[in-house]
């Protein structure tokens, strides 16, 4: 996206990594910036966790940054070793049930996008699963391919490639309809009713930067996202576009920031 803003817009665009915190780090940044569109945020479904994980930021993500379009979003996989009993959710369920406290739940991380999506599962099914928390997705599948744990709530990009060649069972898809990617897979929300969780990027500025570079940001986003090579990119990524209008983007973060402050409540989750 950062390449194709270069070329419409004939101003280049440099990523610029500013990692630690749960994306807090770069998101301060962000805030700090003149808001002359300028600086641009790469705003994560991560940023609507921290709003709540986090109880000391030195800034309000809803009140300080202007949400300009979305990117991308990425279902989750709720997804089991082979070798595991059960075969479909309400068989994970039963199990479950049947053996409060012994399945093992890997993420990549406590507070990211894999734990709370494994959260929302236990608060609306009412099971008990011992969570795992790993740094990072990579030894998390490593170690459900390998049999250590039960189950994971992971993103398609890592676990795609387990799950084409057998070495991983998926059960659903955490998205409100089924993945493009994956579309033989059953909605979660097929038998948890109401059940929806989604990883997904999209563009943020500072607030207070004047809504005709708001708009035009929006526009040259989206002009990306109806693009066949970036849609087939991100389609090979597992991920479906979010195109729409800033309201929309706002309206997405707004309902994802009030969902998992309930879930982050009811788990006691805490930051590392």
């Amino acid at each position: 996206m950062g390449q194709w803003l270069s070329d419409r817009l004939g101003q280049q665009f440099v990523v610029e990594n500013r990692p630690g915190a749960g994306g807090n780090i770069g998101t301060e940044v962000a805030v700090r910036a003149p808001p002359d569109g300028y600086t641009i945020l790469l705003v994560v479904s991560a940023n609507t966790v921290n709003a709540t994980l986090y109880n000391n930021l030195s800034f309000n993500f809803i009140r300080d940054i202007a949400p300009v379009a979305g990117i991308f979003v990425v279902p989750l996989i709720m997804e089991v070793h082979p070798s595991f009993p059960a075969k479909s959710v309400p068989e994970f369920v039963a199990f479950a049930k049947a053996n409060p406290g012994k399945v093992t739940m890997a993420s990549s991380s406590i507070g990211s996008a894999q734990h709370i999506a494994g959260e929302l599962f236990k608060f609306m099914t009412g099971i008990e699963m011992l969570h795992v928390p790993y740094r990072g997705s990579t030894p998390a599948v490593t170690d459900l391919v390998s049999g250590q744990v039960h189950v994971m709530f992971d993103v398609t990009p890592s676990s795609l490639p387990h799950i084409k060649a057998g070495a991983l069972r998926p059960l659903a898809v955490t998205t409100a309809i089924r993945s493009e990617t994956l579309p033989e897979i059953p909605v979660l929300g097929d038998f948890v009713p109401g059940y929806e969780a989604s990883a997904w990027l999209g563009f943020g500025v500072p607030t207070n930067t004047p809504m005709a570079i708001v708009d035009m940001l929006n526009r040259e986003v989206n002009a990306g996202l109806a693009d066949s090579t970036i849609k087939k990119r991100f389609a090979d990524l597992g991920a479906d576009v979010l195109p729409g209008s800033s309201a929309d983007f706002r309206n997405l973060i707004a309902t994802d920031t009030e969902k998992w402050a309930k879930v982050i409540r009811f788990a006691g989750i805490k930051p590392q």
